[in-house]
């Protein structure tokens, strides 16, 4: 899978010889000058990684760093720079970089470093349970449940938005329409799905949310075709 950078550095010149560079080695490259626009740019996400100058222009690489990181940014940052002292590698690890590239260096070095980042940021990256259709089996590393057919699109049902509360009467049409009986039925089938859930550590449980309906709360599982 290509992965896809941001570049940051107030230096055309530069953003597109990195561009250029990175390109050959694979990566899908976006590039941006100006630290208000890169902030935007990671703030909307989609990008796997991103390599900042510390200096940019009248603005600070450091400042960028530290506010995509307060804003909840996880993407793993190279900061590049041509001060090599030890206390300003410290001031870019300490602003939130996961490395600190001194200039000048080689394409090979760089790559080399945006692999280990790479490594580490799926290394860390949590697993989701799956979700198996022809076995109806939920799974995950501590365990697994077998569900009914019901249960198992009503999970389904809440796993395609996470986080999005589903109003009752929305699961009701979805899943029971023209069978007889009434709404009440989404509270018996997602107390026995909780009943489940609580087997293992899934990585999501079923929240209520007062006058809104249900929802998927956590790491959404993977369906797979199993």
């Amino acid at each position: 899978m290509t992965t896809r950078l941001l570049i940051v550095d107030d230096d055309p010149e530069i953003t597109s010889a990195l561009a250029r560079g990175l390109g050959l080695h694979g990566y899908d490259t976006q590039t941006e000058n100006r630290a208000d626009m890169a902030l935007d740019r990671l703030r909307r996400g989609g990008f796997s990684g991103a390599i900042i100058d510390v200096m940019l222009g009248a603005d600070s690489g450091l400042d960028l760093v530290r506010t995509a990181r307060q804003d909840g940014a996880t993407l793993p940052i190279l900061m590049l720079s041509a001060l090599s002292e030890v206390e300003h590698r410290t001031a870019g690890l300490e602003a939130g970089a996961d490395d600190y590239v001194v200039k000048p260096f080689t394409f090979d070095e760089l790559v080399a470093r945006l692999r280990v980042q790479e490594h580490r940021s799926r290394a860390a990256r949590p697993v989701p349970a799956r979700l198996h259709r022809r076995s109806r089996q939920l799974t995950c590393a501590s365990g697994e449940v077998t569900l009914t057919e019901r249960e198992y699109d009503l999970l389904a049902l809440l796993a395609q938005a996470p986080g999005a509360p589903l109003p009752r009467g929305a699961i009701f049409d979805a899943l029971w329409a023209g069978d007889s009986g009434n709404e009440n039925v989404v509270d018996v089938y997602i107390g026995y799905l909780r009943r489940k859930l609580a087997e293992a550590d899934f990585g999501f449980e079923i929240k209520t949310i007062r006058n809104k309906g249900f929802c998927l709360d956590g790491l959404a599982p993977e369906a797979t075709p199993r």
